[in-house]
């Protein structure tokens, strides 16, 4: 199962400027997530950022906040209230009284828009706010992608334990690598030199 940049929507959670600075590897964590940032402006990918507690950790970094689509401020650890609604597309109402109608004049339904798939997850802390949140989105039965090398924790320890936890429950851990070139799937995309730019 590759990812499909077309059923993917990815969300970057908590890289806020307060938080950061105590997160291990942080800068590097911060680097990753404006690659990927970039890459899904350029195949247009839906992005959205996530923030804890904004009064108290602070806005989105600024070298991020940028390239990001749509920001969505939570309190609880999971952002699952918050992002479900807004990734699957409204259910239509039943409209008129085609029952009433004979059989040969009534339209075939249509589908409901399904949404993405594949939500391509990243961000602070591993262990609590993206687990939790990965956790809820698979219980809705999203496909989840978490970005390992674009994630942290305050420790390593922390980090991996996330790691295996998000593993055993069925997310798929990837790298901004792997998620960048799964998107473009060859070297023939129109925007292949443009991402190839972001890694070297």
């Amino acid at each position: 199962m590759l990812l499909d940049a077309d059923e993917s929507h990815l969300v970057l959670m908590d890289y806020q400027q307060r938080m950061l600075p105590a997160i291990h590897e942080g800068s590097a964590i911060l680097a990753r997530a404006v690659q990927l940032a970039r890459a899904a402006q350029l195949l247009g990918v839906p992005c959205w950022a996530v923030e804890q507690n904004p009064a108290g950790l602070g806005p989105t970094d600024a070298s991020l906040a940028p390239l990001v689509g749509k920001t969505v401020g939570k309190m609880s650890f999971g952002a699952g209230e918050q992002l479900i609604p807004r990734l699957r597309p409204p259910q239509r109402a039943a409209g008129g009284n085609a029952r009433s109608l004979p059989k040969h004049l009534r339209k075939p339904a249509e589908p409901e828009p399904e949404g993405p798939s594949s939500i391509v997850l990243a961000g602070c802390e591993a262990h609590v706010c993206l687990l939790q949140t990965a956790l809820e989105l698979l219980d809705e039965e999203f496909e989840v992608w978490v970005v390992t090398d674009a994630c942290g924790s305050r420790t390593e320890r922390d980090r991996d334990a996330a790691f295996d936890r998000l593993a055993g429950a069925g997310c798929e851990l990837v790298t901004t690598e792997m998620v960048l070139f799964e998107w473009l799937r060859t070297a023939e995309h129109p925007k292949f030199k443009d991402v190839q730019g972001l890694i070297k």
